[in-house]
């Protein structure tokens, strides 16, 4: 009798339901839209990261990571690789040479990294393939190719066919150069890696600086879940002086961001909740307050005060239960349309591609996050309702039924 009873007050008041409802509606769009973005942009940074910069897993000599001495390159890199090659997780492996020096056109010069790779080996492991905007990438044949980014060549002021000439120090520690003919640009989210990052054939690379072996190797997995249990499995596989790093060593404020997300996310929704909380206690004051008369004549009549108290419970709890379903059921419809169509950053864009963020976005909330604020929209409504049903019951009887609305 509670239960049906309590639906029926709910609506009793329409109007003033319904604009319950509708503030928790639009509350929780914001909310959800912007767990989504925040999601979307620190899934996209991580994803961009690992397919265009640190793959998941890199190898190198300790000794490299501390001074990217050139003499500080991988033993026997080539066996190791057929290793782990046949390894279950692995998906793809590439050998890099690492060297910093200056690229020079007629016009200005840059600092840059210098990665010299096998192209067949490093499109399977990062995406640079994918995001050529003209020319190729390295071909096999020709004289000294080079691929470099069109943030870096406009910087140049170099195009397709222009020579640029490299120079750097070589094994040795003498400074050497060539001149290399662009063969491709490519554009990435990342505008630090494509001012920063060129790469040339391994052997050009070799040849020019002395380089034998390769200072860098990367490993791509199948997925990203297994990345514990395989820099396990590859650790034990390495010689002497060699370390293995996950994606989260390599880029340790990408790591921190991921696992503060949810806390950023409850922190937002928390906000939101803390705020319908105090929505909800005007809503019940006006709500119970105007019907004291009634409630003291439930009392008088034999309702005992206990039941009086779970009728108010309950019509805070079916109100707040209401705005939740409207309003998660519109965050999810939103949410799926903009994971699906995407959300354009606009001005954003060019600032946030610092970061490495893509110029549109796909939000996603996991299903956790639904429940949960159901939960807490649910649960706070009651607790909101608690002041204005102690108001009523503590209030004497006669005085109650003395009321006049």
């Amino acid at each position: 009798m509670l239960i049906r009873l309590a639906w029926r007050n709910v609506w009793r008041n329409r109007l003033r339901s319904a604009i319950m409802i509708t503030a928790t509606l639009f509350g929780l769009l914001g909310v959800l839209l912007m767990i989504g973005f925040i999601n979307a942009m620190t899934e996209n940074m991580i994803d961009n990261a690992i397919r265009l910069q640190t793959s998941h897993l890199q190898i190198h000599r300790q000794q490299y990571l501390i001074n990217s001495a050139l003499g500080e390159q991988l033993a026997d890199a080539d066996q190791l690789s057929q290793q782990l090659h046949a390894l279950p997780h692995v998906a793809a492996i590439t050998l890099r040479q690492r060297v910093d020096g200056v690229v020079a056109s007629a016009i200005t010069t840059r600092g840059v990294q210098i990665n010299g790779v096998d192209m067949a080996q490093e499109s399977a492991v990062v995406d640079i393939a994918e995001k050529l905007v003209a020319g190729t990438v390295l071909p096999e044949q020709g004289r000294n190719p080079i691929l470099l980014s069109g943030r870096l060549a406009a910087k140049l002021n170099v195009r397709l066919g222009s020579k640029v000439v490299l120079t750097f120090s070589d094994i040795t520690g003498e400074v050497t150069g060539a001149s290399f003919r662009v063969c491709g640009l490519f554009d990435t989210a990342s505008t630090a890696f494509d001012e920063g990052q060129l790469f040339v054939r391994r052997g050009d690379l070799a040849h020019y600086s002395g380089i034998a072996g390769v200072h860098e190797i990367a490993v791509r997995l199948k997925s990203r879940t297994t990345i514990d249990e395989d820099r396990q499995t590859i650790a034990a596989q390495l010689p002497a002086g060699a370390v293995v790093r996950d994606w989260r060593q390599i880029q340790p404020i990408l790591a921190s961001m991921m696992a503060s997300m949810d806390l950023s996310n409850a922190i937002v929704a928390g906000v939101f909740i803390l705020a319908l909380g105090f929505g909800m206690v005007n809503i019940m004051l006006m709500a119970v307050f105007e019907r004291t008369r009634e409630f003291a004549v439930l009392i008088a009549t034999g309702m005992s005060r206990l039941k009086v108290l779970g009728l108010i419970l309950l019509e805070a709890c079916f109100l707040g239960a209401a705005g939740a379903l409207v309003g998660l059921l519109a965050s999810w419809l939103l949410i799926q349309l903009l994971g699906n169509t995407g959300l354009p950053l606009g001005a954003m864009a060019q600032g946030l591609g610092a970061y490495g963020v893509d110029a549109v976005l796909y939000p996603t909330v996991a299903l956790r996050y639904y429940v949960a604020i159901f939960i807490m929209v649910v649960l706070v409504s009651v607790i909101a309702a608690l002041y204005p049903a102690r108001q009523i019951l503590i209030k004497p009887l006669h005085s109650a039924l003395a009321e006049k609305h």
